[in-house]
C-alpha cells in the first residue's frame, strides 16, 4: 500500500485556525474568513511559497468539504416563508440567465477558447453558504428580507449546479441522456422524500430519535450524514456533480421536516460544527492551493478578465433584484442584489470542471475564481452597511406605526 502523507491536512487545519483569528483583528473590515482561507492557501501553495501540495487525503477531504457546504446550504432553504414571492424569484433568475448568456458571449469573444454557456452558468450563480453567515451576523436571517435573499440565493446556486449537471457532465453524455437521467434522479428524490416523510411520522422513530440524539450514537447526525452520502453517491453514479446530490439532500431534509423533529437548531449546530469547523475550510484552503496564479499572470488578457467578470457578476445577479417587491427601501433592494452577486463555491467548481473538460482555459478558470473572491471581499460588507442604514431609517417609522 502506498504511504499516505497527512502533512497537507495538518497545514490546512492550521490555516483554518489562523484565518478567523486574523479576521477578528480587524472586525470593521467585515472580510469573511473564507477569503483569508483561500488567500493563505495561495500563499503556501505551488503558485507562491510551494510549501503545501494537494495530496490524496487532502483532495478527498476537499471534495467532502464542498459537498458538505452545499448540504448545509440546502438545509437553510425555507420555501414556506417566501411562497408568495416564488414566481417572482424564478422570473428574476430567468432574467439573470439571459444576462449571463450575453456576458458569457462577450467573454468568449475576448478569449475564443472559452464556451459562452459554461461561463454563463458560473456568472448566474450565488453562494448560499456564504450569504447565510452574512445574514446571521446582521440578525436578518429570519426577517422577510433575509428569507427572500436566502430563497433567491438558493435558486441561484441550485440553478447553476443544475446547469453544470445537464450541460457539462464529466462523462460527456449528450443532453438528451442527461435530461433522462435527471428525470430519473428527480423520481428517486420524490420517492425518498415520500418514504422519509412517512418514517418521520412514526411515533417509534420520534421516540428513538429523542432518546439517541444526545448519546454517543448521535443518531440525528448519522441520519443526516447518510442522507447526504446516498444522494452524493446517486448523483455521481448518474454522471452528475456530487454537489447536486449534496444540495438536494439538505433541501430534502428541510422540506420533509416542517416540524423540525430532525432538522432542529441543536442538530444543525452540530452539523455546522462539523462543516464550518473542519470540512468546509478544507475545501476553500485547497482551492487556494490549487489556484493557478502563474497562468493568470502569464497572459495579460486574463488579468483584464478579472474586473470584467466582477462587473458581470454584479450585473447578472444584482440587477434582477429590482424585480422583487415588498422591500421597503432602495438600500434593501441594493443589499439583496449585492448578496445575490456574492458567489464563490459554484465558480470554483465550474473552474475545476471546465479545465478538466477543456471548456475553458486554466487562465480563465483562475480569473473566474479571483473574480468570485472579489465578490466575497467587496459585496457583503457593502450590503451589511446598507442593511444597517435601512434598519436605522426604518426604526423611527416602525416605532411610530406601533404607537399608532
Amino acid at each position: 500500500m502506498e504511504d499516505l502523507s497527512f502533512g497537507s491536512v495538518a497545514a490546512v487545519a492550521a490555516i483554518a485556525l489562523i484565518a478567523p483569528l486574523l479576521v477578528s483583528l480587524a472586525p470593521r473590515l467585515r472580510v469573511p474568513a473564507v477569503v483569508l482561507e483561500i488567500l493563505l492557501g495561495v500563499l503556501v501553495g505551488p503558485s507562491l511559497l510551494g510549501w503545501v501540495e494537494v495530496e490524496v487525503p487532502l483532495e478527498v477531504l476537499s471534495i467532502i468539504g464542498l459537498s458538505f457546504l452545499l448540504f448545509l446550504g440546502g438545509l437553510e432553504l425555507d420555501l414556506g416563508s417566501v411562497r408568495s414571492q416564488g414566481a417572482r424569484i424564478v422570473v428574476a433568475y430567468g432574467f439573470s440567465a439571459a444576462l449571463a448568456l450575453a456576458a458569457g458571449a462577450l467573454i468568449s469573444i475576448i478569449d475564443d477558447n472559452d464556451q459562452a454557456v459554461f461561463v454563463a452558468i458560473a456568472l448566474a450563480s450565488t453562494s448560499l453558504g456564504l450569504v447565510v453567515p452574512v445574514l446571521r451576523d446582521a440578525g436578518a436571517s429570519f426577517t422577510p428580507l433575509g428569507q427572500l435573499t436566502l430563497a433567491a440565493s438558493s435558486v441561484g446556486e441550485f440553478g447553476a449546479v443544475l446547469g453544470l449537471a445537464l450541460f457539462y457532465s464529466e462523462g460527456g453524455a449528450r443532453i438528451e441522456s442527461q435530461v433522462f437521467l435527471l428525470v430519473a434522479f428527480s423520481i428517486l428524490v420524490v420517492a425518498v422524500a415520500w418514504t422519509f416523510t412517512r418514517v418521520q411520522r412514526s411515533p417509534r422513530f420520534s421516540d428513538t430519535l429523542v432518546s439517541q440524539e444526545e448519546t454517543s450514537s448521535q443518531l440525528g447526525v448519522r441520519i443526516a450524514m447518510l442522507a447526504m452520502s446516498v444522494f452524493v453517491a446517486l448523483s455521481t453514479d448518474l454522471g452528475f456533480e456530487a454537489v447536486l446530490g449534496a444540495f438536494v439532500a439538505g433541501a430534502l431534509l428541510r422540506i420533509t421536516d416542517p416540524d423540525e423533529r430532525l432538522t432542529h437548531a441543536r442538530l444543525r449546530s452540530k452539523l455546522d460544527a462539523i462543516g464550518y469547523g473542519f470540512l468546509v475550510p478544507a475545501f476553500f484552503v485547497t482551492t487556494g492551493i490549487q489556484l493557478d496564479m502563474e497562468a493568470l499572470f502569464a497572459d495579460p488578457s486574463s488579468l483584464v478578465l478579472v474586473p470584467i467578470l466582477l462587473v458581470a457578476f454584479l450585473i447578472v445577479r444584482g440587477v434582477p433584484a429590482l424585480l422583487y417587491r415588498g422591500l421597503r427601501t432602495r438600500a434593501e433592494t441594493a443589499a439583496v442584489g449585492l448578496l445575490q452577486a456574492t458567489t464563490l463555491s459554484v465558480p470554483v467548481v465550474a473552474a475545476r470542471v471546465g479545465v478538466e473538460l477543456g471548456t475553458i482555459d486554466s487562465d480563465t478558470a483562475a480569473a473566474i475564481v479571483v473574480a468570485g473572491l472579489l465578490t466575497v471581499v467587496l459585496f457583503p460588507p457593502i450590503a451589511l452597511t446598507m442593511l444597517g442604514r435601512a434598519t436605522e431609517t426604518a426604526g423611527p417609522a416602525t416605532r411610530h406605526d406601533d404607537e399608532g
